[in-house]
């Protein structure tokens, strides 16, 4: 087995770069350092780096600097070539390689991207450069419009000349292919290979969501100035149209995701655009460029910024409209890595097309045994799809939680339900240019449950004094609503909180779902990826100021949450005191807490290491361990901790996830409810969401197994 693969494709927009990130995130989710090289990249425009590079530095937050990326640009390349010096140039790109190899556990290599005017030239480049390497390849054969037969040659005259080379074709990926590549002509190219292990072949669909350009890629390729909708900047682009004919005319043209091209003075184009956003008889349109530097009148602008309900972007550029058309005539999406839903489809695609575990066995010789945050991330994915479950997210409206909706049903993590008026979220998420991918939308107020779960919620808490009005009331509420769904059976769990508060969101919880018979309090931890280890912070917000026992009870559910997530627990009750070493009502408090968790542990047959009271630096760090508690199990290995109350515990996992290098918390994981309900803070990210809803639906396989 080899430490490196080289990805090399046979054309331009191949949809290569898609591959490679596919295949940076199977050997991140099982290697703790791994590298990206190019060995030569398109020369740099303006300072720009090299798209690809920056992409899985970025996304991937690789530990590498810039220049140790690639060997060299295109240009160079060709001047070393022209002076007759390609065994300089190979030595020096080995070299640069064989460092990385020695510093990094594997080194993800990229050809060339064909786009530098000489494709014969980079073709011959790439060869000589793998075989200077000796890295096995993988091949991606561009599928778009293409006869099956005219796939097969250009893959098997690609993958002849590698073998001629010396070299070892490990895969083959026809990207963007057509969905009637029939499997057959895959079983050929494999049997015909004289691969030194079987040759994987692999077919992906073109998906026009990756090659379309955003409007952010607009701006780029025109140097553009937004005037409106700043927010829909990610809106995806399907076609152009340059309006100069009559509105009665120039309207027949629209369709979805069109982007116009008009003057700066046409009022009445710019009007009829943006009123066709709103008329259901026409496709919503991407946004506008406004050309020959021209903007609205004063007076169309004050009506613009006053049309609330359309975010639509509308920019504006210095040249006049031929040149203009003529620039986007030639522009490519490209997959950035400030676009998390193209991101999650390129790599929902690739994992739903390829053997990853196939995969996988050819490329990761040793698993890492530490866990990095982006190791953590993928794990948590790749658990809640094993066993789907069904989530519901009250918050339906929410811009967030639209968007993390698409990259769940995209990567099929879960099956996802939304609540709030159907067509309010569908127009939500028009505006935001997403795609829901079959997620339901329900109206509380007009659903078949209605009834039934009012009813429900009544005979509940009729002992309270709630009427039936009031239930009603109740479950017109959507987080009331979403969490009898889950309270029915009707979903496995229920995630909300973006725009909520924590009281909000668990109080219909503590209703009906109620704790669990062993569990006295509901309670929280999070999950702290710090580096290349994950622990369990808990209770960092729920439980102002637990006592004793309620201490003992959040130390044994953190314990239970953290083996649930692959977490060893070796739990340590904090304090500001060590053992003995210090007195007072709060260090008694954890001693006896302490002792209750032991007692509790025995009682319910667990195996379970417990240790307090402990500092936090004697918790984590040997050497103080060996000094201050040198007998201990737990001292300086801990791997759940527990806070003596929540001002101590909030801060300090705050404080950890802001002064720690690459820390992400992950939480606040709900444990003790009957069912999973968790809770997101107000300033989540998408990703922050995606992760909570994964988690959510793994409690909720737990559940389901212990039952």
């Amino acid at each position: 087995m080899s430490k490196s693969l080289y990805i090399a494709a046979t054309e331009a927009r191949s949809g290569k770069s898609a591959i490679v990130l596919g295949v940076m995130n199977l050997l991140r989710a099982n290697l703790q350092r791994v590298a990206i090289f190019r060995p030569i990249i398109n020369d740099h425009v303006q300072g720009q780096r090299d798209h690809d590079i920056d992409l899985m530095l970025r996304h991937f937050a690789l530990d590498m600097e810039y220049e140790q990326t690639y060997g060299y640009t295109l240009s160079e390349a060709q001047r070393i070539l022209n002076n007759g010096q390609q065994a300089l140039l190979l030595e020096n790109t080995l070299n640069k390689f064989k460092e990385l190899e020695k510093e990094y556990d594997f080194v993800l290599c990229e050809g060339t991207d064909y786009i530098g005017g000489n494709a014969a030239l980079e073709y011959e480049i790439n060869v000589s450069i793998v075989s200077n390497l000796g890295c096995p390849v993988m091949v991606v054969v561009n599928g778009q419009d293409r006869a099956e037969e005219e796939i097969c040659d250009s893959a098997q005259r690609t993958i002849e000349t590698f073998e001629e080379k010396g070299l070892e074709v490990m895969g083959l990926i026809v990207n963007r292919a057509k969905d009637d590549l029939s499997p057959d002509a895959l079983e050929t190219l494999k049997a015909n290979t004289r691969s030194s292990y079987p040759l994987l072949t692999h077919a992906i669909p073109d998906d026009k969501r990756l090659g379309d350009p955003t409007m952010h890629d607009v701006i780029r390729a025109l140097d553009a100035t937004v005037l409106y909708g700043h927010g829909g900047l990610d809106t995806q682009v399907d076609n152009f149209v340059t309006a100069a004919m009559h509105i009665s005319n120039f309207l027949n043209y629209i369709r979805e995701g069109s982007l116009i091209i008009t003057p700066g003075d046409r009022s009445d184009i710019i009007l009829a655009s943006i009123t066709s956003r709103q008329s259901s008889s026409y496709g919503n349109i991407a946004g506008m460029v406004l050309t020959g530097g021209l903007q609205p009148s004063e007076s169309v602008h004050r009506l613009i910024e006053g049309w609330t309900g359309v975010p639509l972007p509308i920019l504006s550029v210095r040249d006049h409209t031929f040149k203009t058309t003529q620039a986007l005539q030639s522009l490519h999406g490209t997959i950035d890595p400030d676009h998390p839903t193209k991101i999650a489809t390129a790599i929902g695609l690739f994992e739903s097309c390829v053997d990853l575990e196939e995969l996988r066995k050819r490329l990761v010789t040793t698993e890492s045994k530490k866990t990095t945050p982006v190791m953590f991330e993928y794990n948590l994915i790749e658990k809640a799809k094993s066993r789907t479950q069904h989530i519901v997210l009250p918050e339906g409206t929410s811009d967030r939680i639209i968007q993390a909706t698409e990259i769940l049903q995209r990567r099929k993590v879960v099956d996802v339900t939304l609540l709030g008026d159907p067509e309010a979220i569908r127009a939500q998420a028009s505006s935001l240019g997403v795609q829901l991918n079959g997620a339901q939308c329900v109206d509380p107020a007009k659903s078949g449950l209605f009834e039934a779960y009012a009813e429900r919620y009544f005979e509940a808490r009729k002992h309270k004094g709630i009427r039936m009005e009031d239930a009603r009331d109740r479950m017109l509420d959507p987080t009331y609503f979403g969490t009898m769904m889950v309270h029915a059976g009707d979903a496995d769990g229920m995630v909300s909180g973006s725009v909520t508060t924590t009281a909000q969101t668990i109080r219909p919880a503590f209703e009906f779902i109620k704790t669990k018979p062993e569990a006295s309090i509901v309670s929280s931890v999070f999950l702290m990826c710090m580096g290349d280890r994950v622990v369990c912070f808990g209770d960092c917000a729920v439980n102002p100021k637990p006592n004793a026992r309620q201490l003992a009870e959040i130390a044994l559910s953190s314990a239970e949450t953290a083996r649930l997530f692959g977490i060893d627990p070796f739990v340590a009750m904090l304090s500001y005191s060590t053992g003995g070493s210090g007195t007072g009502e709060e260090v008694e408090k954890v001693m006896e807490a302490t002792e209750m968790a032991r007692a509790l542990a025995v009682e319910r047959g667990l195996s379970l290491p417990i240790e307090g009271p402990l500092q936090y630096d004697a918790a984590v760090d040997p050497e103080v361990a060996r000094t201050k508690m040198p007998d201990s199990e737990v001292a300086g290995r801990a791997t759940v901790f527990i806070f003596p109350d929540l001002n101590t515990g909030n801060n300090t996992y705050k404080a950890v996830q802001r002064a720690v290098p690459g820390s992400t918390a992950i939480g606040p994981v709900l444990q003790g409810l009957n069912k999973p309900v968790n809770d997101l803070s107000r300033g989540c990210r998408v990703r922050d969401i995606v992760n909570t809803v994964a988690i959510t639906a793994i409690q909720a396989q737990a559940e389901k197994s212990a039952k």
